[in-house]
């Protein structure tokens, strides 16, 4: 009863502050995937989070093809190292070594999230506040641009209304719900 009592906080610890940490790597990659502003306070922050992390490592991993593996291979080892710590904390009696491959529908799902949130904010915030400007918008317009603005072209505004945005989100949706499960299931993951 005590282990459980004292592991519930301390997991939910873990999967904050990890879980908190990969995001911001995951922003960064997909912020230089997108060639967002980086001048952008936002972004500014994003770099001065992650540098600590990003900066020796790029001295052994360096980028491919455009891609910032840097951050790639640190997103996978820490989300690694988030759920071997929770396998740990919980007593379970799994591989610790398969949590590297455990950590790859993890970060997969991640991505998928962040534009799912990003889509929700931008549209939201065009009911609330439209064409306003603050430098965390900028941000999310660069994060949804790469999708929206194909599916504009695609699907023009009805009586005004811009259907684009549902049209991606229940496209992730069910990429979400096409891909994650048999990842989860060729690597065999508990964490579902």
């Amino acid at each position: 009863m005590t282990g459980s009592y004292l592991s519930n906080p301390l997991v939910f610890l873990i999967e904050v502050l990890f879980g908190a940490y990969v995001l911001v790597l995951m922003l960064r990659f997909l912020l230089q995937l997108v060639h967002a502003d980086f001048y952008n306070p936002v972004s500014q922050f994003i770099v001065r989070v992650t540098s600590p992390v990003l900066r020796p490592l790029r001295r052994l991993i360096p980028g491919f093809a455009g891609l910032d593996t840097a951050s790639i291979v640190a997103m996978w080892l820490i989300k690694s190292a988030e759920l071997a710590l929770i396998l740990l904390i919980t007593g379970s009696t799994e591989n610790l070594l398969a949590t590297l491959a455990w950590s790859i529908p993890e970060l997969i799902g991640l991505v998928i999230n962040v534009v799912l949130y990003a889509i929700l904010i931008e549209v939201i915030l065009s009911w609330v506040n439209p064409g306003s400007y603050n430098p965390a918008i900028g941000l999310v317009q660069s994060l949804t641009a790469p999708l929206l603005q194909p599916a504009r072209r695609l699907i023009p505004p009805i009586s005004g209304l811009d259907l684009s945005p549902m049209v991606v989100m229940i496209g992730l949706v069910l990429l979400k719900m096409l891909l994650l499960p048999p990842l989860q299931m060729l690597v065999a993951t508990p964490f579902r």
